[in-house]
C-alpha cells in the first residue's frame, strides 16, 4: 500500500468533513469527471486523424448493486494509464482537468467543454463511501489498472480487467447509522433524482438500467373474462436531458418549450408572465434565462422565502439559489445563470465573492429593469397585473436601499392618479402635469375611494394638479425614499430636473396665492385669541390651530408638520415593539380651520361672549369630525357622542 503523505492525510479528512457540506453532490462530481474523460477522448479525436471515433459512441453508465451495497459510475472516455492513476488520484488536489484546460484553452469551444476544475472532487465520494475502486484503461492501450483506498491511510494501485478504454469508478457505500441512511442513494429514483438534479445538462448521455412495466400479450385462448396481466422489465434509458435550453438560440426555441421548462423546473403550474434570455461574451461569458412569475408564490412576502437564481458552471448545476445575482426588489424573478468562468471556491458550494459574479448580477439587473419597461410600454394590461403581485416588493426594495434604487425602479412603479382615475406612472405624472407645476403631489391613507374625497386632496385637485394616492403601508416609506423624480430638462436634454415629491397632507404646500396667504395670516391674527382658546381646549392633541388656505368646503382638517404623518403614525403604531420602546411615535398634528365655513363664524362668536364651554365643545367636535374623514379611530368614542348630543339640544 502507497501511504498518503502526512500532509495529504490532513488534506483529505479536510475534504471529507468539512469542505463539502452537502454529500449528494458526490454524483455530480464524479459524473463530472466522467464527463471530462469522455470530453479529452472525443478532443484527442479532432486533433489526431489516426482516433476514428463517433460523438454518439461516448457516454456515461450510472448503475447500482442493492446487495453488494455498491455504486458505479462508467465511462468509455480516454482513461488513465498506472502513472496517470498515481498522478491523479494518488496526490489530493492535483487537478488533471484543469491542466488539460489550461493546455489547450485556445483550442476549446461548443465542442469541447472540460468541467473539472479542482483535484479535489473525486475525493467527495469519500462522504458516502466506506471504498472507493478506479479501474481504467487509457485509450491505446492494452492494460487496465486499480487504484482502491479506504480514504484513511493510503492506497493500492494493481492490475486490473477491463475490456476497453475508459473508467469505472465503484463505491462501496457505508452502512447506515442513527443519523445517516446511505440506502437512499442504492436506488433507481434515488439516483435519477441526483442526476436530473445535478447533472442534467451534461453533454454527453448518462445511461441507467431502469425499471419499467408492460402488458403482457393476450393469449389466445384468453376468455372474456380475462384481465391484462403486466410485467416488470429493466431497459437502458438516457437520464439527463444533454443540450441546456439556455444554449439553444432563442429562434430555435418556442414559448410552450420555455413555459414547459419553467413550469417543471420552478416548480408553478402557470405559464410565466416574461421570459429572458441573455447571452454574454467576452472577458465574462456566460447564458442566463430569467422568467418573471405570472403569480406571486404564497410565500413571497414570508421570511421563509429565499429569493436567488440557479447557478450552473459549464451545465453543472452548483447552487440551487445564488442571492448574490438578483438584487432585494426583483427576488421574484426565477431562472438560471450558467458561467464556465466563475472563480468557484474549492467545494464548488459556494462562490467567492469577486468581480465576475459582480458583474453578471450588474448586467442581470439592467436586462430585467429593461424587459420590464418594455412590457410596461408593450402590455400596458399584463404589466398592471404584474404590478398587482410583484410591485410591493419593489416599492419595499425602495426604502430598503435607502433611494440609491430609484435610478432602477423609479420608472417601473405604478400609483393610482386622483385626476386620471387609473394607475400611471411618475413618468406619466410629470408629461400630464399644469403649465407651471414642478412637485408631484401624493396622499397616503386606507383606499384610494376614501383618498379620494380627503379635504386635502380635492383642495389640491381644485388647483388643477393630479394627486397619487397610496394606500399600501410602504407607500410613505417609498415616497420618502424615492424624495425626487428626475426628468430631462426641456430646454437641455441632457439634463435633468427633479421634481420633488410631497404629502399633500404636509402643513405647507405653497399653492396659496399671494393674496390668499395675505388674507389667511390677517385672519390668523385677528383672531388669535380664538386659536389660543381652540389649542387650549384639545389639551395637546395638536401643536397648533391654523386658518387654512385650501379651498375646501370642510370645516376644519388635520395636517401635519415633520416627518412623521398620521398614515406613517397609524402603520408605527401597529408594529412590534420592544420595552424600550413602548412609548408610539406621534406626529406632530395640525388643526387647519376653513375661516370661511360658518361654524367659524359660530366659534367667533361664542368667543366674543366669552363662552368658553362652547368654543371648548366646538373645538373638541371639529377635531374628532377631523379624524374620522382621515380613517382614524377617536380616543374616546363616548366623549364625542356625548358632545353631538349636548350641542343637538
Amino acid at each position: 500500500m502507497k501511504k498518503f503523505k502526512t500532509e495529504s492525510k490532513k488534506l483529505l479528512d479536510l475534504m471529507i468533513n468539512s469542505i463539502y457540506t452537502n454529500r449528494e453532490i458526490f454524483l455530480r462530481e464524479l459524473i463530472s469527471n466522467a464527463s471530462d474523460a469522455v470530453d479529452k477522448l472525443y478532443f484527442k479525436s479532432l486533433t489526431d486523424s489516426d482516433v476514428q471515433l463517433s460523438k454518439d459512441e461516448l457516454a456515461i453508465h450510472v448503475g447500482f448493486d442493492e446487495g453488494a451495497r455498491t455504486i458505479t459510475i462508467s465511462d468509455n472516455g480516454i482513461g488513465m494509464t498506472k502513472d496517470e492513476l498515481d498522478k491523479n488520484l494518488g496526490t489530493i488536489a492535483h487537478s488533471d482537468s484543469q491542466a488539460f484546460k489550461t493546455d489547450n484553452a485556445e483550442q476549446q469551444g461548443d465542442d469541447i467543454d472540460i468541467i473539472g476544475q479542482f483535484g479535489v472532487g473525486f475525493y467527495s465520494s469519500f462522504m458516502v463511501a466506506s471504498k472507493v475502486r478506479v479501474v481504467s484503461r487509457a485509450f491505446g492501450s492494452d492494460e487496465a489498472w486499480a487504484w482502491e483506498s479506504d480514504g484513511v491511510e493510503g492506497y493500492t494501485i494493481a492490475e486490473a480487467e477491463r475490456a476497453e478504454h475508459g473508467t469505472d469508478v465503484i463505491l462501496t457505500l457505508k452502512e447506515n447509522t442513527d443519523e445517516d441512511n446511505y440506502d437512499t442513494y442504492l436506488s433507481e429514483y434515488g439516483l435519477k433524482d441526483l442526476i436530473k438534479r445535478y447533472s442534467n445538462y451534461v453533454r454527453y448521455p448518462i445511461q441507467m438500467e431502469v425499471s419499467k412495466t408492460r402488458e403482457k400479450p393476450k393469449p389466445e385462448d384468453a376468455g372474456e373474462d380475462y384481465k391484462p396481466e403486466y410485467e416488470t422489465y429493466t431497459e437502458t434509458d438516457t437520464i439527463n436531458s444533454m443540450i441546456p435550453i439556455w444554449k439553444r438560440k432563442k429562434s430555435d426555441v418556442t414559448d410552450e418549450e420555455y413555459n414547459e421548462f419553467y413550469k417543471t423546473n420552478f416548480h408553478d403550474f402557470a405559464d410565466p408572465a416574461r421570459t429572458v434570455s441573455l447571452h454574454a461574451e467576452g472577458a465574462l461569458t456566460y447564458d442566463a434565462l430569467l422568467f418573471v412569475p405570472s403569480r406571486a408564490p404564497y410565500d413571497l412576502y414570508s421570511k421563509d422565502f429565499k429569493k436567488g437564481l440557479a447557478l450552473y458552471s459549464s451545465n453543472v448545476l452548483i447552487m440551487d439559489k445564488c442571492e448574490d445575482l438578483l438584487p432585494d426588489y426583483f427576488n421574484f424573478v426565477r431562472g438560471i445563470v450558467d458561467s464556465q468562468d466563475l472563480t468557484l471556491n474549492i467545494s464548488r458550494e459556494t462562490l467567492q465573492h469577486n468581480s465576475q459574479l459582480k458583474a453578471i448580477a450588474r448586467r442581470v439587473e439592467k436586462k430585467i429593469k429593461s424587459d420590464l419597461e418594455n412590457f410596461l410600454e408593450k402590455d400596458r394590461e399584463g404589466y398592471e397585473k404584474f404590478f398587482e403581485n410583484f410591485g410591493r416588493g419593489m416599492k419595499y426594495g425602495l426604502y430598503t436601499s435607502y433611494g440609491t434604487a430609484k435610478d432602477v425602479l423609479g420608472d417601473l412603479l405604478l400609483f393610482y392618479s386622483a385626476k386620471q382615475k387609473k394607475m400611471i406612472t411618475f413618468k406619466e405624472y410629470v408629461k400630464a402635469a399644469a403649465d407651471g407645476q414642478e412637485t408631484i403631489y401624493y396622499a397616503t391613507g386606507d383606499s384610494v375611494e376614501r383618498m379620494a374625497q380627503l379635504p386635502i386632496v380635492t383642495t389640491v385637485l381644485a388647483k388643477g394638479y393630479d394627486v397619487l394616492l397610496c394606500p399600501e403601508d410602504v407607500d410613505e416609506f417609498c415616497m420618502m425614499a424615492m424624495s425626487d423624480y428626475a426628468v430631462p430638462d426641456a430646454a437641455d436634454p441632457d439634463s435633468l430636473t427633479a421634481w420633488p415629491l410631497k404629502n399633500v397632507g404636509g402643513e405647507n404646500l405653497g399653492l396659496e396665492s399671494d393674496e390668499e396667504k395675505k388674507e389667511a395670516e390677517e385672519t390668523a391674527e385677528s383672531n388669535k385669541d380664538l386659536f389660543e382658546a381652540m389649542k387650549s381646549a384639545l389639551d395637546g392633541k395638536v401643536e397648533k390651530v391654523a386658518v387654512s388656505t385650501r379651498q375646501t368646503d370642510a370645516p376644519a382638517f388635520i395636517t401635519t408638520e415633520g416627518g412623521v404623518s398620521l398614515k406613517m403614525e397609524k402603520i408605527l403604531a401597529g408594529a412590534p415593539k420592544s420595552a424600550e420602546e413602548e412609548s408610539a411615535v406621534k406626529s406632530h398634528r395640525v388643526l387647519e380651520v376653513n375661516a370661511k365655513h360658518p361654524v367659524f363664524e359660530v366659534m367667533q362668536k361664542a368667543q366674543e361672549a366669552g363662552d368658553d364651554e362652547k368654543v371648548k365643545l366646538y373645538s373638541g367636535i371639529l377635531y374628532d369630525q377631523a379624524l374620522l374623514v382621515e380613517g382614524i379611530p377617536l380616543d374616546d368614542p363616548v366623549a364625542y357622542t356625548e358632545a353631538v348630543t349636548k350641542l343637538m339640544k
